[in-house]
């Protein structure tokens, strides 16, 4: 079965940086064949979409308030989704899933989804 798996959640003060990964295995095909997603889910919240990348043309897209400060990327030859944030908020603690299989940012469009990386920001 189709494996993501997270890593590089972490607590970090405010105005700080983190780098998310997100490891794929078993995946029916090639991994740039998929359009992947970050998703992120705070308690009590609805599960909302930060960014989005359509590998194969290198398309984008990003929640309006992580503009400029998180970047989506891939390395293709390592299976391996990035999510880098930087200027870090109190308000982007969650957990944090990456997705694949669908498009855009609403995540009822995605087929598979890791188990989370938990980011916490002290202010």
């Amino acid at each position: 079965q189709v494996q993501l798996e997270e890593s590089g959640g972490d607590l970090v003060q405010a105005g700080g940086s983190l780098r998310l990964s997100c490891t794929a295995s078993r995946l029916p095909g090639a991994f740039d064949y998929y359009n992947w997603a970050w998703f992120r889910q705070a308690p009590g919240e609805e599960r909302e979409g930060v960014a989005y990348i359509r590998i194969s043309d290198g398309t984008t897209a990003y929640l309006d308030s992580v503009k400029g400060r998180f970047t989506i990327s891939s390395d293709n030859a390592k299976n391996t989704l990035y999510l880098h944030m930087d200027n870090l908020k109190p308000d982007d603690s969650a957990m944090y899933y990456c997705a694949a299989g669908g498009y855009g940012l609403n995540y009822r469009n995605y087929l598979y989804f890791g188990q989370g990386t938990q980011v916490t920001v002290s202010s």
